[in-house]
């Protein structure tokens, strides 16, 4: 009789994760602020009380080279663009997830082994 196999720890989890990371086709890093704003002149109604603000302003900010870079997108540019920024955002809890999960796996196996002496050799 042949013994059964052992399913790693946590295989399951890994699996489903590794399978929603396949489904994201493609992503924006950063964030995206949506601003309304005052302006610099006098008599402007963004002055007044109430204030009646300039925008909406849309801005994109993401780092690059390690500085930061800003772009201004239209409405339409945003609603077409959102899934990608929606799954940079999922890309980043799917990621927390599989390490949570990995880290999980190696515990259990690591509590339940006990641990092996390194061999010495002697050259």
């Amino acid at each position: 009789m042949s013994k059964p196999t052992q399913t790693p720890p946590f295989a399951a989890t890994r699996k489903a994760i590794a399978e929603a990371l396949a489904e994201i086709d493609g992503l924006l890093p950063g964030s995206v602020v949506v601003r309304y704003m005052r302006c610099g002149k006098a008599g402007c109604g963004c002055k007044a009380d109430p204030p009646v603000l300039h925008g909406p302003y849309i801005q994109w900010t993401r780092t690059v080279q390690g500085k930061t870079v800003t772009r201004y997108l239209s409405q339409e540019q945003l609603e077409r663009y959102r899934p990608w920024f929606d799954n940079a955002h999922r890309l980043k809890d799917l990621v927390t997830k599989l390490e949570i999960a990995s880290l999980q796996a190696l515990e259990t196996v690591e509590t339940s082994t006990p641990p092996r002496r390194p061999r010495h050799t002697e050259g």
